[in-house]
């Protein structure tokens, strides 16, 4: 009954994630109508924190997009790229990395990509190199971003186990940030140079690379947008320390003992003032909070988290018994096998989110310890696999030499190798940190 049951969750992964979007969310719930009335599966609980903690992260972010706060990130960041143009392929990744650790979306890496396009063409770098780091870097940084929806997620369920915020942090952040130096060095000599490649040279001879437009460096940042990115990262920094800190967090007494205000409850409180003060000081337009892209993905990922967190966790309620005497086992005794799943379920679904969704309630039914269940959640960032990604196909869009591709057997793609070096040395130095840390 397992083996069936564990098949039909991922048919039905497999078919959400070839129409993708929030069909990807709205199968879930054909996953506990299954389990419920044809095999007699007492349902889990829906993760109410999980998908409210989304929703408050989500709504400050998206304030923070409305106000201009997000244009004026990019626009820093492009300042930092061009004092250092000749170290573009190191320090793209590494601004990429940053500033999607601090806004929570790898939105923000878009805009940077023509920037980074324009400064390796001018320095004769294959811009391959820069660009194709850059979008990995800013997928993986999700892992380690505190308001991110993925990180939203894995806080509300590790909460359960004793693991809050800045464990996780201190373990994620330093393994992708490390991860993210090391792909971008051992890729630096990665293809051709660019005044060898016969793609850059076609191009070039036939006037199809123009010059680049530079119109952003002319753009006005207002002293609201400003004043959001001020308000969004103070918020930031808030749950950062009242995750470190418990004493900080108010307490009661209840049915005499000592109850600390839960960090899923603080997150959503902060996030929600966080917004409201947002639209206060800033005045954005208030009807395009929720029209821009961040909410869009946000609801995304509250739509899965509703449908694929309920649905894997019917599963695991009615399974429980098999999965403690023999899967728990098998992962056990090689807790390698962890990451490769989620990095396999990641490629289908494309979403760190909504993987986190996924195999994140199944890692904790196997009593694994903690360091290994946050070790191979960095394998969630392993949505570059297959290049459909919109992330992928921006990318190779902005890139006007034609050198950032995708390859002629598919997989051999600009992306794999410093995807998989990233992942690679992520996953593994997250569970050494974790194993020391926790």
């Amino acid at each position: 009954m397992f083996w069936i049951q564990l098949l039909i969750l991922f048919v039905l992964i497999y078919f959400g994630t070839r129409k993708g979007d929030v069909f990807l969310g709205l199968i879930g719930g054909i996953g506990v109508a299954i389990f419920v009335f044809i095999f007699h599966v007492q349902p889990a609980d829906p993760p109410i924190d999980v998908m409210l903690i989304i929703l408050a992260v989500v709504l400050a972010a998206s304030a923070l997009q409305s106000s201009g706060g997000l244009d004026f990130l990019v626009k820093t960041a492009e300042k930092i790229l061009r004092k250092s143009p000749k170290n573009l392929t190191i320090v793209a990744p590494i601004v990429s990395w940053l500033f999607t650790l601090l806004a929570g979306t790898g939105h923000v890496v878009y805009s940077l990509l023509p920037v980074i396009n324009e400064l390796a063409i001018d320095n004769k770098i294959r811009p391959e190199r820069p660009i194709s780091n850059s979008i990995i870097a800013s997928q993986q940084s999700i892992t380690g971003s505190p308001v991110s929806a993925a990180t939203a997620a894995m806080v509300g369920f590790m909460a359960t186990v004793g693991v809050g915020l800045d464990k996780i942090l201190i373990i994620t952040i330093p393994a992708t940030l490390i991860g993210v130096i090391v792909s971008a060095v051992f890729t630096m000599r990665k293809g051709k140079e660019l005044n060898e490649d016969p793609e850059y040279l076609r191009r070039l001879a036939e006037g199809l690379i123009a010059k680049p437009d530079k119109q952003r460096e002319n753009i006005d940042v207002t002293k609201g947008a400003k004043l959001s990115v001020i308000i969004f990262f103070l918020s930031v920094l808030a749950i950062v320390l009242f995750g470190m800190f418990t004493d900080l967090r108010p307490s009661w007494v209840v049915d005499g003992e000592k109850a600390i205000l839960s960090m899923p409850n603080t997150i959503e409180i902060i996030m929600l003032v966080s917004a409201t003060i947002i639209v206060i000081v800033c005045r954005p337009r208030i009807e395009s909070i929720l029209n821009g892209t961040i909410f869009r993905a946000g609801a995304l990922a509250i739509v899965c988290a509703f449908g694929l967190a309920w649905m894997s966790n019917t599963f695991i309620v009615g399974q429980t018994d098999f999965i403690k005497d023999h899967v728990a086992t098998v992962v056990q005794n090689y807790p390698w096998m962890l990451s490769i799943i989620m990095f396999i379920v990641a490629a289908l679904t494309t979403s760190q989110g909504a993987t986190t969704l996924i195999m994140i309630p199944i890692a904790m039914a196997l009593d694994l310890p903690p360091y290994i269940i946050i070790g191979a959640w960095l394998a969630v960032n392993g949505n570059y696999f297959f290049p459909v990604a919109s992330q992928c196909i921006a990318a190779i869009s902005f890139d006007t030499t034609g050198t950032t591709k995708i390859g002629k057997y598919v997989l051999n793609h600009s992306f794999m190798i410093p995807g998989l070096i990233n992942t690679i040395v992520s996953v593994i130095l997250a569970t050494l940190i974790g194993s020391i840390i926790l």
